[in-house]
């Protein structure tokens, strides 16, 4: 072999050596080798479910259940007052709890509404609880719901925050005979029918005639707020029997009703459900009046009532 060609062989043997310490001296500077670099493990925050808003609810609104729902949110921002399901603690809910006034200084009302409000901070609130309430400030979809933003059946203002715009809220006395037999429940819609008797003092009516009656429906499509104070019916219950029945009505519908408490009896007619999509209100009055006659048969008198 020539001289020159093993001169060559021999420098490009050197070169090998040396890229090959210098690649590893690149890789591990300490001497020691390189540890492969491992993620650290992420701890999972715990998360509870939390009642918000599926879509925008403005005042007056009524829940429904497609109104609300369960959003994950995690236990270390869930504010007290935020509504969960009270399938996880929340720490902050039994020191948020506000202090509770005596028992003998507040009414059965704030005593039910206080041991509502710590039940709910302590365990939490069902869902189906609040279908029902009205919306007293406005929701934003996503937003968790919260108490003050809210009526539940039973508070103080519900009735008033359950009212339709521009209605009125009256109650009629009744009677199991005169509401249906207790078959007509919060919600319904009935027919108010006005039972008077028949002035016959300009007919000339002698002692001892027989009083005359007569009926007619006053008020038409009417729906039912309450029965008693019972704004909504349970879900086993078919029949509702009180003292007292709460209508919706307009402000001169009001008028008229009272004027009718004061003439007769007023009845409740249950509506159909497929039959509530006509007028509400006053029935107008018909144009021609009642006149009563004095009829004599056989000498003796008879008085009747001509429509």
């Amino acid at each position: 072999m020539k001289p020159a060609r093993i001169i060559v062989i021999c420098i490009a043997a050197v070169a090998a050596i040396g890229l090959a310490l210098v690649v590893r001296a690149m890789g591990s500077p300490s001497g020691q080798p390189a540890a492969v670099a491992t993620a650290a493990p992420v701890e999972s925050r715990p998360m509870a479910k939390v009642l918000v808003a599926a879509k925008d609810l403005q005042p007056g609104q009524r829940l429904a259940e497609g109104d609300m729902e369960w959003k994950d949110w995690p236990v270390d921002e869930v504010n007290p007052v935020f509504i969960t399901d009270g399938t996880v603690p929340i720490p902050a809910a039994a020191t948020a709890a506000p202090a509770q006034p005596a028992e003998d200084d507040k009414p059965a009302g704030a005593v039910a509404s206080v041991t509502r409000a710590a039940t709910n901070l302590a365990t939490g609130g069902a869902k189906a609880d609040y279908i029902g309430s009205v919306v007293r400030e406005p929701i934003l979809a996503g937003e968790p719901i919260v108490m003050r933003k809210i009526v539940r059946a039973g508070d103080s203002g519900y009735m008033a925050a359950y009212l339709e715009p521009g209605m009125r809220a009256m109650a009629i006395r009744v009677t199991v005979e005169t509401a249906a037999g207790g078959f007509i429940l919060p919600g319904d819609r009935v027919d108010v029918v006005l039972t008077r008797e028949t002035n016959l003092a300009n007919a000339g009516a002698a002692e001892g005639d027989r009083a005359k009656f007569t009926s007619a429906t006053v008020m038409q499509n009417i729906k039912v707020l309450a029965i008693d104070q019972s704004t909504r019916a349970g879900d086993d219950e078919q029949a509702v029997i009180g003292a007292t029945a709460t209508l919706e009505v307009g402000p001169r519908d009001a008028e008229a009703l009272a004027l009718a408490k004061s003439e007769g009896e007023l009845s409740l007619v249950l509506r159909s459900y497929a039959d509530t999509a006509g007028p509400s209100g006053r029935v107008a009055a018909p144009t021609r009046q009642s006149a009563a006659v004095r009829v004599y048969r056989g000498g003796a008198p008879e008085v009747v009532v001509v429509q």
